[in-house]
C-alpha cells in the first residue's frame, strides 16, 4: 500500500499543476507551447533533462554495458558535446528567431517557391514520423516496467478485466515483453491497461496546461526521478557488497580479461576500435537533433532572454551527462554483478533486450516497500515527463505548421480564430498518442530501434547546423539533404551491417549533396538574408549579409570562434569530471587512481574558464 500511496500522490501532483496552468495556456499557442516565453533557465534546462531521462534511457544503459561495456555508453554521452554546443551556439538564436516551432524557421530563413512545401514537409517528418518513433521506444519500456508491477488481473474485477482479456486475444495484439510468467495473453492485457491509464493521466496535465504545465512537472518529476535512481543505486551497491567490491566482484565472475571490458571507460586493452570512434566521432553532430531542433529548441526559444537560453543549455548538459550518468552506471554494473551471464548468453538473438528488462527486475527483487514505490514513481515520472514533451511538441507542428499555416493560410486562405487553434492543439496531442501506440506494437528491443533511428536521423544533421553558420546553405540543401535520409537509409541498413560504414557514408553523402545544393542551387535572396541576419545575428560565415546590414563583416567569425571555445572548455570540463568520477567510483582491474583523481583536479580548474560565459548578464555571457 506505501508504494501504491507515493504513486497516486505523485499523479495528484502532476494533474493539479497541470489544471493550476489551464487559464494561462488558453489564452493562445505561445502561452500553450511556449509558456508565453516566460521560462527561467533552470528551469527549462531541468524540463529538458527530464525529457531525456526517459523510461527507456535506463535500460538502454543497462543493455549496452552488458552488451559492449561502460566504454559502449560513450555513445550516449557524446551527446554531451551537442548540448553544449546548442547551449553556446545556437540556443539563442533560436530565442531571437522569435518562431513557435523549428519548423517555422523555413519561412524566414529560406526563399523560393519550395520554402512551405519544406516546411510542411519538416512538419510531418519531425512531428509525426520522428516523434511517434521516439514515443513508441518509451512506450516500450512502459511496457516492460509495467509488467512487472502493475498486475490489473488480479485488482480489477472480472467483469471488467475479462472483457478486456477476450478483445485482446481476438485481436491478436501482444504486448507481451516476456519480463513474467504470466500468460501472454493476460500480460498483454495488463500492459494494455497499464499504457492506456499512464498515457491518460498524461494526456490530463498536458492537454489542459500545455508546455507550462508540462515544465512544471517536469521539474517535480526529475527531482522524484533521481531521489529514486539513487536510492536504486545504494541497495544495488550495497547487496554488492560495497563499492570496493564492484570491480571485484565483476572480475571474479567473468575474469579479468572480460571485467576489463566490461568496466572500462576508454577503449579496453588500449585498443583504437577504429570503427567504434568514427561512430563517436561523427553520431553527437550528424543526428536530426544536432542545432537542438525539436523539444530543446521549444525550450531555448520559451526563456524569458538570450542568457537563460544559454544557461538551460549547460544545465541540462550537467543534469543529463554527468549527474544522472553515474547513478545509472553504478546500476548497470552491479546488475553485471548480481545477474551474471554466459558467454552463451551473450550470444543470444534476444541478449539486449533481457539486459534492459533486469534493469526493471532488479527494482522488483532488490528494494524494500517505499523505496520501490519511489523507485517506481521515478520511472513512471521518467515515462510521463518524455510522453508530455513529445505530445505538447508534436501538436505544435501539427496547429502551427499544419493547420493554422498550411491548410488555413494557404489552401483557406483565412485566419483561424484562436479558440479553435486551441482545440485543433488539444486534438493532436490525441492523435500523436494513437499514432505512436500503434508504432510502439512493431518494436522490439530499444537498442534496435535506437540504432536504426540513428541512421535515418544522420542525414539531416550537417545542413541543420549549416543553415546557421553558412549563409550560402538554400532550401535545397535541406530538401537535398532529406531526399538522401529517406533513399540512402533503407540501401545502407540492406548494403552492410557495420554500423560505423552506414553512419559515415550517410554523413558523406548528405553533408556533399547539401553543399553542391547550396553552390549550385538558386541563392536565398539578399533582402531574405539581411532581415533573417537583423533579427537572429547568427554567428559563423556571415560576413556578406552582415556587411549588407551595415555591421561589420568579420563580427559573425569572431562570434563563431569564442562560442567554440566556450563549447571545447566546458566540454572538456564535462568529460574530464565524468571519467575521473566515473573511474573512482567503478575502478577496471589495475586501474590506478591517480589519473583518475587528475582528471578530477583538471576538470574543476577548467569550471572557471567556461562557467563566466555562461551565467545571463557576467562579462563575456552577453548576447550579441
Amino acid at each position: 500500500m506505501l508504494d501504491l500511496a507515493i504513486v497516486l500522490a505523485f499523479i495528484a501532483y502532476a494533474v493539479a499543476f497541470g489544471l493550476r496552468a489551464r487559464k494561462k495556456a488558453s489564452r493562445g499557442l505561445e502561452e500553450y507551447f511556449l509558456a508565453g516565453r516566460s521560462v527561467k533557465g533552470w528551469q527549462a534546462g531541468t524540463s529538458m533533462a527530464a525529457t531525456q531521462f526517459a523510461a527507456d534511457t535506463p535500460l538502454l544503459v543497462a543493455g549496452l554495458v552488458a552488451t559492449g561495456g561502460v566504454f559502449l555508453v560513450w555513445r550516449l554521452w557524446v551527446y554531451g558535446l551537442a548540448f553544449l554546443l546548442m547551449a553556446y551556439v545556437f540556443s539563442r538564436l533560436w530565442r531571437r528567431a522569435g518562431v513557435l516551432t523549428d519548423a517555422e524557421l523555413t519561412e524566414i530563413r529560406y526563399s523560393g517557391r519550395g520554402v512551405l512545401a519544406l516546411r510542411v514537409l519538416k512538419a510531418v517528418y519531425y512531428g509525426t514520423v520522428i516523434n511517434c518513433v521516439v514515443l513508441a521506444m518509451v512506450l516500450v519500456a512502459a511496457v516492460r516496467i509495467a509488467e512487472v508491477f502493475l498486475l490489473w488481473h488480479l485488482w480489477l474485477p472480472p467483469g471488467a478485466f475479462d472483457p478486456l482479456l477476450r478483445l485482446v486475444t481476438t485481436a491478436g495484439i501482444s504486448l507481451d515483453s516476456g519480463a513474467t510468467a504470466l500468460d501472454p495473453a493476460v500480460a498483454t492485457t495488463n500492459n494494455l491497461v497499464s499504457i492506456l491509464a499512464i498515457v491518460l493521466f498524461t494526456t490530463v496535465y498536458s492537454l489542459t496546461g500545455g508546455l507550462r504545465g508540462v515544465i512544471a512537472t517536469d521539474i517535480g518529476q526529475f527531482v522524484l526521478a533521481m531521489v529514486g535512481t539513487a536510492a536504486y543505486a545504494f541497495f544495488v551497491v550495497r547487496e554488492v557488497g560495497g563499492l570496493g567490491e564492484l570491480g571485484s566482484r565483476v572480475v571474479d565472475l567473468y575474469g579479468s580479461e572480460t571485467a576489463e571490458r566490461l568496466l572500462s571507460f576508454g577503449p579496453p586493452g588500449g585498443e583504437l576500435l577504429g570503427g567504434f570512434l568514427v561512430i563517436l566521432s561523427l553520431q553527437w553532430l550528424f543526428q536530426m537533433n544536432s542545432d537542438g531542433t525539436g523539444y530543446l529548441a521549444q525550450r531555448s526559444m520559451a526563456c524569458r532572454t538570450h542568457g537563460d537560453a544559454r544557461v538551460a543549455g549547460v544545465v541540462f548538459a550537467w543534469l543529463q551527462i554527468f549527474a544522472r550518468s553515474l547513478l545509472w552506471l553504478l546500476i548497470a554494473v552491479g546488475l553485471l554483478a548480481l545477474y551474471p551471464f554466459s558467454p552463451a548468453d551473450a550470444a543470444g538473438t534476444g541478449f539486449a533486450a533481457e539486459r534492459e528488462i533486469l534493469f526493471v527486475t532488479g527494482i522488483d527483487e532488490l528494494l524494500p516497500i517505499g523505496i520501490r514505490g519511489l523507485m517506481l514513481t521515478g520511472l513512471l515520472a521518467a515515462l510521463a515527463s518524455t510522453i508530455d514533451t513529445h505530445l505538447n511538441w508534436g501538436a505544435s507542428y501539427w496547429t502551427r505548421d499544419l493547420y493554422e499555416r498550411f491548410m488555413c493560410g494557404y489552401w483557406l486562405e483565412r485566419t483561424p480564430r484562436r479558440r479553435e487553434l486551441l482545440i485543433v492543439a488539444r486534438i493532436s496531442n490525441l492523435v500523436i498518442l494513437v499514432i505512436a501506440l500503434l508504432v510502439m506494437m512493431q518494436l522490439g528491443a530499444i537498442q534496435t530501434a535506437w540504432f536504426i533511428s540513428l541512421l535515418f536521423g544522420a542525414g539531416m544533421g550537417s545542413v541543420l547546423v549549416l543553415r546557421w553558420l553558412w549563409e550560402r546553405i538554400n532550401l535545397y540543401s535541406e530538401i537535398a539533404a532529406i531526399a538522401v535520409s529517406l533513399v540512402a537509409a533503407p540501401i545502407l541498413l540492406f548494403a552492410t551491417e557495420e554500423e560505423w560504414v552506414r553512419l559515415g557514408a550517410m554523413a558523406l553523402i548528405s553533408t556533399t549533396a547539401a553543399v553542391l545544393a547550396a553552390l549550385w542551387g538558386p541563392p536565398t535572396q539578399d533582402d531574405v538574408l539581411v532581415r533573417f541576419y537583423r533579427r537572429v545575428r547568427p554567428v559563423g560565415f556571415w560576413s556578406r549579409s552582415a556587411g549588407n546590414a551595415g555591421i561589420e563583416s568579420s563580427l559573425p567569425l569572431r562570434g563563431l570562434l569564442r562560442d567554440l571555445t566556450s563549447t571545447g572548455l566546458a566540454g572538456a570540463s564535462l568529460f574530464l569530471l565524468l571519467t575521473g568520477v566515473g573511474r573512482l567510483l567503478i575502478p577496471a582491474p589495475g586501474d590506478h587512481p591517480f589519473a583518475p583523481w587528475l582528471m578530477v583536479v583538471v576538470g574543476l580548474a577548467l569550471v572557471p574558464t567556461w562557467w563566466h560565459r555562461t551565467l545571463p548578464g557576467r562579462r563575456g555571457s552577453t548576447s550579441r
